[in-house]
């Protein structure tokens, strides 16, 4: 019995540093398409904001499909801190907007990317992150150069309820998002404000420059939604408010 309890205690460590060594190696093995996955759909996101990458249903090749567009549309990009101050020397790309929500105001870094379209006018692509009712929402916003009218929204979720708050990612709620304005009229961040009360109710209530419908039985998401919008607004502000006042 002694030596038939060795031989289970050495079979079993052997086994688990066997399983644990395959696992390591095909986490390694893995992770460079994994890395490039991401790489893919953060593209893709930024494309989208802009209302880019609509061929993407019809594409061959997803992967080059979206690293072409990109190349094509997105022609410059930087950093900047909560200040409106340019940080040289960081790459836009790399900013992980899940680790910046974590620092204080002061400490935050935050990506701009420049989009250039076919018809000479330039968009300001900006990154937002934050709670929804069950898991993060993010996603990203395209501007005019006026810094102030939305030109396009995309938005995604890990873990709202289906036919609900997950409806967030459909166009018939980030379409109304386009041509609101995010300052008011004396100059103050308004942002987007977010109605419960079915369709029409941003206009029942009177708000046509800033409001939008929340989506019906999804009003937490909808309404998580807003306060990341005004969150992370808060933190490109001050490079809006220098831009419009050149």
């Amino acid at each position: 019995m002694k030596q038939s309890n060795t031989y289970i205690f050495v079979y079993s460590s052997v086994m688990v540093i066997v399983v644990a060594a395959i696992l390591s190696f095909a986490t390694m093995a893995l992770k460079p398409y994994q890395d490039k996955n991401k790489e893919i759909e953060k593209k893709k996101y930024i494309l989208q904001s802009a209302n880019l990458a609509a061929d993407i249903a019809n594409a061959k090749n997803t992967d080059k499909y979206i690293e072409e567009e990109f190349d094509k549309y997105i022609t410059n990009s930087f950093v900047i801190d909560t200040k409106g101050n340019k940080k040289e020397g960081i790459d836009a790309y790399s900013i992980n907007m899940k680790l910046e929500l974590s620092k204080s105001v002061e400490e935050r870094i935050l990506p701009i990317y420049i989009c250039s379209l076919d018809d000479g006018s330039t968009k300001y692509i900006i990154a937002v992150r934050g709670k929804g009712l069950w898991g993060p929402v993010w996603g990203n916003m395209a501007f005019n150069d006026d810094f102030n009218t939305i030109y396009g929204v995309v938005l995604d979720h890990k873990a709202e309820t289906p036919g609900l708050g997950a409806e967030i990612t459909q166009d018939f709620f980030t379409s109304p998002f386009k041509e609101k304005k995010i300052f008011n009229t004396s100059g103050k961040l308004e942002a987007i404000n977010i109605y419960k009360g079915g369709k029409g109710a941003a206009k029942n209530a009177g708000d046509l420059d800033h409001g939008v419908d929340a989506i019906s039985g999804g009003t937490i998401t909808s309404k998580s939604v807003e306060k990341m919008i005004k969150d992370c607004l808060r933190d490109y502000e001050n490079y809006f408010k220098n831009k419009k006042s050149n």
